[in-house]
């Protein structure tokens, strides 16, 4: 099937917006990604170090207040946390709302769609309250910046980064004849252990597959080797031999490290591991899944994997086979947009100003958007897993998720906007080509402009892609 513009904006993008003209082929879109990130130069967030700054004012606030416990200075101390805690959670509002701009406002949306599934394939959480908010700023650190590289670019970037050392439990895991280990063995009597979390999440998600060719003995083994992975509030990532476990260790039939164990061994098995076949097969998969259908054309994988495999993990190369394949281009939308997806694609066909969505404060943010999208289904930056969130579309369209769908569509949209776009022409721009007779049925035959607006937004073709 031919590129179709329109399809392009709604099924690899953000959305169709009355603001920009779609792209007008593959390579246009392709290009996009090896330009300048416009989208983050309008619309910045901090990198992983502005996550270090809040995390370092909040332990020592904390710490600040235990200390004065029984003194005079706790009140004020207490306060002074109050506070801390406050402006991570405006931090947060704000992040989420500067990406949502980023997909509201760009003209190149297939950068926010990669972002977003890369992004979701690499899920990390903070779990302690000092870096509870620290998955924007992660994504803009080892995700964003690697989406046109080489996959073995882009899983070095996300596994070795402080927020999925600490999600993943890395950073408690110690070598079981390392120094370390030995030191508090003789000197304590205490026992430190191996945590096979990251391995196993790495084997699993990240690269094989839950059914790649592996075993217990391989998680145990890449777990040993990636002993030493740690990092503190002060420094972010760093490698501590006196953690690792001494010694060669062998993953999926190769030997990786020795007597002096280092951060470049650790390196070597991530990219062998991403440019492994199975690897190759798996995210294939998931990409289909992701972009057509929940039953992706078994020929649409097949291409994905064998140009993986040829290219040895180059995304541009791997994105160019997606769009190249007619599975891709088939006209029935078929996934259900997740709940951030929908409503910024909603904002985006709404015309919704920039201004307006600067302009709400963090309790705004928290009753327009994050409030209902965990109702959805969604709650931001937290997802069930590291598996990140379902691409099931039975997992999107409960009845109750679907009510607050419904009620989002009808009540927001007047709130974001001083006037809302006439109906026919919105629809025109929401769905182009896609948009049918009884559609534009509703779009007269409703009592007001906001029920017509609510219901072409609610429709079940707007809500797939």
């Amino acid at each position: 099937m031919a590129f179709d513009p329109q399809l392009a904006e709604i099924r690899f993008g953000c959305g169709l917006s009355p603001s920009h003209v779609p792209m007008r082929d593959a390579t246009a879109m392709l290009n996009g990604l090896l330009k300048v990130d416009q989208a983050a130069q309008d619309w910045p967030i901090p990198g992983f170090d502005g996550v270090f700054a809040d995390a370092r004012a909040y332990s020592a606030a904390r710490r600040a207040r235990k200390q004065a416990v029984d003194t005079p200075q706790f009140a004020a101390r207490d306060k002074a946390l109050n506070q801390q805690r406050a402006l991570m959670r405006d931090h947060q509002a704000d992040w989420f709302i500067q990406r949502l701009l980023r997909c509201v406002t760009t003209p190149d949306g297939f950068r926010e769609r990669v972002t977003l599934f890369w992004a979701d394939h690499f899920t990390a959480q903070g779990k302690i309250a000092a870096l509870r908010y620290g998955a924007t700023p992660y994504v803009e650190t080892a995700v964003r910046p690697n989406i046109a590289a080489r996959f073995e670019d882009l899983l070095i970037a996300a596994v070795t980064n402080p927020l999925m050392l600490h999600y993943l439990d890395q950073h408690r895991s110690t070598g079981p004849n390392s120094r370390r280990a030995k030191r508090l063995a003789s000197r304590r009597g205490l026992e430190v252990g191996l945590n096979e979390n990251l391995a196993r999440e790495v084997l699993e998600l990240h690269t094989l597959g839950v059914d790649g060719p592996y075993t217990q003995q391989d998680v145990r083994q890449l777990a040993e080797l990636f002993t030493g992975m740690t990092y503190n509030l002060k420094d972010g990532f760093r490698f501590s031999s006196g953690h690792a476990e001494p010694g060669p260790e062998t993953v999926m039939g190769q030997s990786y490290g020795g007597d002096d164990a280092g951060f470049e061994a650790i390196q070597d098995a991530l990219r062998d591991l991403a440019r492994h076949p199975a690897t190759a097969s798996h995210l294939a998969y998931k990409l289909a899944v992701h972009f057509t259908s929940d039953t992706p054309d078994p020929d649409l994988v097949a291409h994905l994997t064998a140009r993986y495999r040829e290219t040895s993990g180059d995304l541009m190369q791997v994105y160019a086979a997606l769009l190249e394949h007619p599975a891709a281009w088939v006209f029935e939308l078929r996934n259900v947009k997740p709940p951030f997806a929908y409503l910024a694609s909603a904002c985006r066909a709404l015309g919704v100003p920039a201004a307006a969505l600067r302009g709400l404060n963090r309790k705004q943010v928290h009753r327009l958007f994050l409030r209902p999208m965990q109702r959805m289904g969604q709650r931001w930056e937290f997802s069930n897993g590291p598996d990140g969130w379902s691409e099931a579309d039975g997992d999107w369209i409960t009845p109750q998720a679907l009510a607050e769908r419904m009620r989002w569509c009808m009540a927001v949209p007047a709130r974001l906007m001083e006037r809302l776009p006439a109906p026919l022409a919105m629809l025109e721009t929401a769905l182009g080509t896609r948009s049918n007779a009884q559609l534009r049925f509703v779009a007269t035959a409703a009592e007001t402009e906001r029920e017509a607006v609510g219901l072409i937004l609610a429709s079940p073709t707007f809500q797939r892609r």
